[in-house]
């Protein structure tokens, strides 16, 4: 059987990737190995040490990697949406409450997203941005400072909301940022060119795990309720489908970012790595996707699953 070796950083994602392992596995001869790799720096290494083939989550890196000569290929976007929600106390009616008012940021995570969010609510310059690491605050854990009145709100993921909500918090909804989020990946253009048989079986493997998703929600779990709810450390089965429904509605059938998605990244990877003097479509090699998209695949493959 094929392999390809698939990196990681994050348990969270685990969801995924497995329906990913087992499509492959199941529909079309590949082994994808699973290589969890938990330090920022060895994860962005890692495409270039030969530690992995294929990277499914943070991607923004590549682009001041790519500035600096490095050839490579990002291939698909299942997400298109940070899938954050905003969080504010019980009382706030509005964003206008805001104005004024500090906004508590996650350290990690690539920050300058929200500094986008609150541009395109007409806030960036009506807010201070309260730095708070994870490490203060426990993970996810910056709605603690809506309580304590240093803020007046904090993006999260849902994931994490519960606790936020159990406090006395509230969502209030927003238009989500458009960005190549959460399951995008990318390889070497040198792995894609020398085993691009492979590498469109894989992709095939990829879109059946996100139909799997979307439209088995059942046969999914079943997936996930193994080794995924144990790298999440989720004991409870009602946690792990709401968790598993949090990942769903974000992804789409057809894995193609939009200009609107690929221009927020890039801004996103010149504030934070220094990206520039690179167009960003460069790096986006989509032909796999759209080749299986015109020839029926994804379409019949979305059919059948319905049925």
């Amino acid at each position: 059987m094929r392999t390809v070796r698939l990196a990681y950083r994050d348990e969270d994602r685990t969801p995924v990737i497995f329906c990913i392992k087992e499509m492959a596995r199941q529909h079309y001869d590949v082994d994808v190995q699973i290589v969890l790799i938990k330090g920022t720096k060895e994860y962005e290494a890692a495409l270039f040490n030969d530690s992995c083939d294929v990277i499914i989550e943070h991607l923004e890196y590549l682009y001041s990697v790519a500035a600096q000569g490095k050839r490579v290929a990002m291939f698909c976007a299942p997400s298109l949406g940070r899938g954050l929600e905003l969080v504010i106390p019980a009382e706030v009616q509005s964003v206008e409450a805001f104005r004024g008012k500090s906004l508590a940021v996650r350290t990690s995570g690539r920050p300058h997203a929200l500094v986008m969010w609150l541009r395109m609510m007409g806030l960036e310059n009506e807010m201070k941005i309260q730095m708070v690491s994870d490490n203060e605050v426990g993970r996810w854990g910056q709605w603690k400072k809506i309580l304590s009145g240093d803020c007046i709100a904090t993006f999260m993921s849902d994931l994490y909301l519960p606790d936020a909500l159990a406090a006395g918090l509230k969502v209030l909804p927003v238009a989500d940022l458009p960005v190549v989020a959460h399951y995008a990946q990318a390889c070497l253009s040198k792995f894609a060119s020398e085993k691009a048989d492979l590498l469109r079986d894989y992709i095939k493997a990829v879109i059946h795990a996100v139909c799997l998703m979307i439209l088995r929600k059942d046969e999914a779990l079943e997936i996930v309720a193994q080794e995924p709810m144990r790298r999440m450390k989720i004991t409870d089965r009602h946690e792990l489908e709401r968790r598993f429904n949090s990942i769903v509605k974000l992804l789409q059938l057809k894995p193609y970012p939009t200009p609107h998605a690929i221009a927020n990244t890039f801004e996103i990877a010149t504030e934070e790595f220094g990206a520039a003097g690179i167009n960003p479509l460069t790096l986006w090699d989509l032909h796999w996707v759209k080749e299986l998209d015109d020839n029926g695949f994804i379409d019949n493959l979305i059919t059948r699953m319905k049925r």
